[in-house]
């Protein structure tokens, strides 16, 4: 009984370390897309992906992207694993939300 429960802690930490590895390499590779289109002043607030995601082929992704006060959450799919996989596609799915920064001064 305790291998069997060492055994599942040590799948459990090893899908987390996959799981934070997978959100790491799906912010550099969402930046690099914007840097290919030239919308290198964007930069990428937050990656959100279901807990499922480091195991499959394809994924939803919510980004949120902030430029200069203002963020804009977006939805991607993205074809392909980053991790494992050679190509991988990141597809504009919607625009969920935007928010404006005004400010007034000087």
């Amino acid at each position: 009984m305790g291998k069997l429960f060492s055994l599942l802690v040590l799948l459990g930490l090893g899908y987390a370390g996959l799981y934070v590895y997978y959100g790491v390499v799906i912010e550099k590779e969402v930046e690099e897309q914007l840097e290919a289109r030239g919308l290198s002043s964007l930069s990428v607030d937050n990656v959100e992906y279901d807990w499922l995601a480091p195991v499959s082929d394809s994924a939803h992704v919510a980004v949120t992207l902030g430029y200069r006060g203002s963020q804009a959450a977006v939805n991607m799919q993205l074809q392909g694993h980053p991790l494992f996989s050679d190509e991988v596609t990141v597809q504009l799915d919607s625009l969920q939300a935007l928010r404006l920064g005004l400010s007034f001064g000087q």
